[in-house]
C-alpha cells in the first residue's frame, strides 16, 4: 500500500470528523431544525456465501408482515412514517423471539424515495436488485444472532425471486456499519451530502450539486457489472 493511502484515509477521516462536529452544533444552535446527512451508497451481493450459515432456532421467526399486523404498533418509527411506506407498496420483513418483536428489515423495489431527507433512489436494474432501508434490530438482541437469521432469511427470499443485489444508503458517521458491509461483500456505489435548513435543501450528488425548496432530486444507481 502506498503512503498516500492511509494519508488519504486519515484526510477523509478527519473530514468527516468535522461533519460531524459541524452537525451537532448545527442541530443544537437549530433546535434541530438544520442538520448535514452525509452517505455512502453500498450494493451488497446476495449470494449465499455471502451470509454465514445459522443454526435453526425455533424461537426465531423472520416473516413478512402487512400494515395490520399488531406487530406494526411496536415499530420504533412514528405511525405515519410507517403508513406511508405500505402505502408506497415497500415490504416490512420483521423477527420475532418467542413471539415477541424483535428487529425488521424494509424492502423496496424499483424505487425508493427516501423519508429522512428528500431524494428519490431509482434501480436501473430492479429484476436484478432491491433497495434496502431501516435496518433495525431492538437492542437487548444486538449481541446475539438474531440480525444475521434476519438477514440470511430475507436474503434468502430475494434470492429465490431471482434478485442479485440489495443496495442502501450508510451514514458516513456510522462507521461500524461500514465496515460490516465492506466485511459481506459490500460494494460502494458512490455518496452524497445533504445540508437541510428547514423546508431548504442543499445536495452534493457525487459532484453535482442540487438545491431546492421542496424540488425532490434523483438519483439513478446501476450496479457495480453494469457501470457507474
Amino acid at each position: 500500500m502506498s503512503a498516500a493511502a492511509p494519508a488519504s484515509s486519515r484526510l477523509r477521516e478527519g473530514a468527516i470528523q468535522a461533519l460531524y462536529i459541524a452537525h451537532r452544533l448545527m442541530g443544537k444552535l437549530s433546535g434541530g431544525h438544520a442538520r448535514i446527512v452525509p452517505y455512502s451508497f453500498v450494493a451488497q451481493p446476495l449470494a449465499a456465501q455471502a451470509y454465514p450459515a445459522l443454526r435453526p432456532d425455533p424461537q426465531q421467526v423472520v416473516r413478512r408482515v402487512g400494515p395490520e399486523d399488531p406487530l406494526v404498533r411496536e415499530f420504533p418509527r412514528p405511525p405515519e412514517v410507517i403508513a406511508r411506506r405500505f402505502a408506497a407498496g415497500h415490504e416490512c420483513h420483521v423477527i420475532t423471539v418467542k413471539g415477541e418483536f424483535a428487529g425488521y428489515i424494509w424492502i423496496a423495489k424499483g424505487h425508493y424515495l427516501e423519508d429522512e431527507i428528500r431524494c428519490d433512489y431509482r434501480l436501473a436494474a430492479p429484476r436484478r436488485c432491491v433497495w434496502d432501508y431501516d435496518v433495525y434490530v431492538v437492542p437487548r438482541y444486538r449481541l446475539g444472532r438474531t440480525m444475521g437469521r434476519l438477514w440470511s432469511a430475507v436474503a434468502q427470499g430475494l434470492r429465490d425471486e431471482g434478485h442479485a443485489w440489495t443496495l442502501s444508503r450508510i451514514s458516513m458517521f456510522n462507521e461500524a456499519s461500514l465496515k460490516s458491509h465492506g466485511r459481506l461483500g459490500a460494494r460502494r456505489l458512490g455518496w452524497a451530502l445533504f445540508l437541510r435548513l428547514g423546508p431548504l435543501q442543499f445536495a452534493l450528488l457525487g459532484r453535482r450539486p442540487h438545491v431546492g425548496w421542496r424540488a425532490v432530486p434523483v438519483l439513478d444507481f446501476a450496479l457495480p457489472d453494469d457501470g457507474p
